[in-house]
């Protein structure tokens, strides 16, 4: 797949299939309005490179404004294709706890602003003594768990706690505090601002905690991509790690005002009956986690019946309108795991090829 690599003014009808293709307006769309809903306030976009992996894209969101010049990522092999790509400010998501990658994260330091996730003492700690070894100084965050109760803290004493460690070890530049939250299915605006003030206050209400000690608290890193229009009513919120408005996914379809930009494009191979017909997609290029399976662009009465490993099922309401030969785009459920499984992306504009761009964090494990 990474050998194929169309010229810039190839029609879309003359590109290999399957391929991974990101509509350019449609993704500048989504920057601009998300550079629009920044531009003015204090809180700013710090886009997640998980979702897009690529260093380009990143750039762009960056160029159009709106963030805080920097980006998340979700691990250090992620953030060190985005220095090397001249992203001089990346903030990791997660803890890093074993001493390889911590010596990595120290090395970054070297070239950019690095900041990482805490929610322990020990890893505290052991990133001090990492830090001050290699002469670096990284920045740290207390991670606070509000709704996915995966990592974080579980309640202010412990995150108080963790900020009075913090301020007083060398090597370590204590930031502030960050959370992550999740909602469910597809929810109203309503639904979205009461769930998500609700979850984005319970950082807030650690920091309030932690500046009651005197401590002074630089960052409060919290929202996302369900949230980008409630943290910014939210005084203190300092950024929003929004990821998948970039690209999107049907799962968000409750966000009309992002457009899907990342698509795969196939050519159907066989239509064996009158009302069904098969393509060149199948699951090993296509995400679908938990059983989602993609939706059809364009032809609202053609459903996805069956997807396997090399190929996908279409099924019609009365004659199926797609013949052997035939171009197709689907829409992913979800996105990051779907960029992952390609080498490149192929951005298009009005039917034609613009240009090509390798996807360089895609398999980073680590």
């Amino acid at each position: 797949m990474d050998e194929y690599r169309p010229n810039p003014g190839l029609p879309v009808q003359e590109l290999e299939t399957p391929c991974l293709i990101v509509d350019m307006d449609a993704l500048e769309h989504n920057y601009n309005h998300i550079s629009e809903t920044y531009r003015t306030g204090t809180t700013k976009m710090r886009q997640h490179v998980k979702d897009i992996k690529t260093p380009e894209l990143a750039h762009m969101q960056i160029a159009a404004g709106g963030t805080v010049g920097g980006v998340c990522a979700a691990k250090v092999s992620e953030a060190e294709v985005m220095v090397e790509s001249g992203i001089s400010d990346v903030f990791i998501t997660n803890q890093i706890v074993t001493p390889d990658k911590i010596a990595r994260l120290c090395s970054l330091t070297q070239r950019a602003s690095i900041k990482v996730c805490v929610d322990n003492p020990t890893n505290l700690l052991d990133l001090s003594r990492s830090a001050q070894a290699l002469g670096a100084t990284i920045g740290v965050l207390i991670e606070v768990d509000t709704s996915m109760h995966r990592a974080g803290v579980r309640s202010i004493t412990e995150g108080v706690q963790l900020a009075k460690l913090a301020s007083g070890l060398p090597g370590v530049d204590f930031k502030g505090v960050m959370s992550h939250q999740a909602i469910s299915g597809k929810p109203d605006k309503e639904t979205r601002m009461i769930e998500g003030r609700k979850f984005i206050q319970m950082c807030l209400d650690v920091r309030d905690a932690i500046e009651k000690e005197g401590i002074a608290v630089e960052m409060v890193s919290s929202g996302e991509t369900f949230t980008y229009d409630v943290a910014p009513d939210m005084p203190g919120v300092t950024e929003v790690e929004g990821g998948t408005y970039a690209l999107m996914s049907t799962a968000y379809s409750y966000l009309p005002e992002f457009q899907i930009a990342v698509k795969i494009l196939g050519t159907i191979v066989s239509a064996p009956q009158s009302n069904m017909s098969v393509g060149d997609v199948g699951r090993r290029a296509l995400a679908s986690p938990n059983g989602v399976l993609p939706s059809l662009e364009g032809l609202p009465t053609v459903r996805v019946s069956e997807l396997h490993d090399n190929h996908i099922v279409f099924h019609s309401n009365g004659p199926m309108p797609l013949a052997v030969g035939d171009r197709f785009l689907l829409h992913s459920g979800q996105q990051d795991i779907l960029v992952n499984r390609w080498d490149q992306f192929i951005a298009v504009r009005r039917g034609f090829v613009e240009c090509v761009w390798q996807i360089l964090a895609r398999g980073c494990h680590n």
